[in-house]
């Protein structure tokens, strides 16, 4: 297979190249970021690239004056900085730049792992002067493009098993390998990095404990008895790991009725094969009990990928009720409300529970399963 997949966030970057506002681009580790970039500006002569992960680069901006910035850009009309949070004071840097660069038309494109977000770094400096993007591990609609929905659709076992960073699944029959190493390499650096660890015992554990609740309500005091924590550290955990883009949570719906759920959460992972190496879990679908944790958060994450790159300014939550009837999915975005129920097997009945019915007669609900699946990614 071809190493070049088109991103879907490509055509609308360069839609924003013609304004003065900073374009960031951020994500996890290995995600592309990167090489997308690459691929936008690969006959462009008039880019300089910088790398924010090297000691000169970091030197270059301690002293960053609009003059030096001048005579580094030369003729350059396009500036990227690759990992960008590494460079101290980038909020401010940034922000010199756009005070600056617009009168010389210089375009700057800035691209940032989670700790990007995590330092909270360009938040404030930047209000009004940049345009943010999230960039995600593959998704099924870019693969298929690819290559065709035939093809992807054959490969789903692969990607429930294995999941979709690029470096994973543009290595067919060395998958296992490649996903291995990125988890290995990568999973945790951020966060390390962030909290100054240099050990990641347990973080490692409190992931294997969320990877074997993926799709189960998680409770923060089983989660620290487990890992040997205390209840504010794993609290600090979740939230740095949520900004890595390791996991995300969702929480419960509750509107309307004494039964429902009211401050419960459940606890995905990003991509599958992260959750799957966590825990080695890599026995085909046929020789497994977790098929059903595997295809929910599979289609969680493909249905965030497509509400993230579409700007759907999208809630969701899960709805379940003290008697245990639950709904996986309420999603909400411009005021229209639907719910989604995730089951693997087709040929399983799944009806919407009464109660949720009458309460809600407005949401629309949908079944979606391995057959259909691809009318709603």
């Amino acid at each position: 297979m071809s190493k070049h997949i088109k991103r879907i966030l490509e055509k609308k970057l360069l839609k924003k190249l013609a304004d003065s506002k900073v374009i960031i681009v951020y994500g996890a580790r290995q995600v592309g970021k990167s090489t997308l970039l690459r691929q936008i500006f690969t006959h462009n002569k008039a880019v300089l690239w910088l790398y924010g992960d090297q000691p000169q680069t970091q030197r270059i901006f301690e002293e960053m004056t609009p003059q030096k910035l001048k005579t580094m850009l030369g003729a350059k009309k396009i500036l990227v900085i690759d990992e960008a949070q590494m460079i101290q004071n980038i909020g401010l840097k940034l922000k010199m730049f756009t005070d600056y660069l617009p009168k010389v038309k210089v375009k700057v494109l800035a691209t940032g792992s989670s700790s990007f977000d995590l330092a909270n770094k360009i938040n404030e400096p930047l209000t009004g002067r940049k345009w943010e993007y999230e960039l995600f591990p593959l998704s099924f609609r870019e693969m298929a493009e690819a290559t065709s929905v035939l093809a992807e659709v054959n490969n789903l076992e692969t990607r429930l098993i294995y999941g979709y960073y690029p470096e994973v699944a543009l290595n067919a029959g060395a998958e296992k390998e490649r996903l291995l190493e990125l988890v290995n390499s990568y999973l945790y650096k951020d966060v390390l990095i962030w909290e100054n660890l240099q050990k990641t015992e347990k973080i490692t554990k409190l992931l294997q404990a969320l990877a074997f609740q993926v799709g189960s309500q998680v409770s923060y005091n089983e989660l620290a008895g487990l890992v040997g924590l205390d209840l504010k550290t794993v609290e600090k955990y979740l939230d740095l790991l949520e900004k890595a883009f390791v996991i995300y949570r969702v929480t419960s719906y509750s509107n309307n009725l004494r039964n429902e759920l009211k401050a419960s959460r459940k606890i995905y992972f990003y991509d599958n094969g992260v959750r799957n190496a966590l825990i080695s879990a890599f026995n085909p679908l046929e020789l497994r009990n977790d098929i059903g944790a595997l295809w929910e958060n599979f289609m969680m994450s493909e249905l965030l990928k497509k509400d993230k790159y579409a700007k759907n300014f999208a809630h969701r939550w899960f709805w379940r009720t003290k008697q245990k009837q639950e709904i996986d999915l309420i999603h909400e975005a411009d005021g229209v409300y639907k719910a989604y129920e995730f089951k693997w097997n087709a040929q399983k009945k799944v009806g919407c529970p009464e109660i949720f019915r009458t309460a809600y007669p407005e949401t629309g609900f949908q079944v979606i399963n391995k057959e259909n699946f691809v009318d709603y990614i």
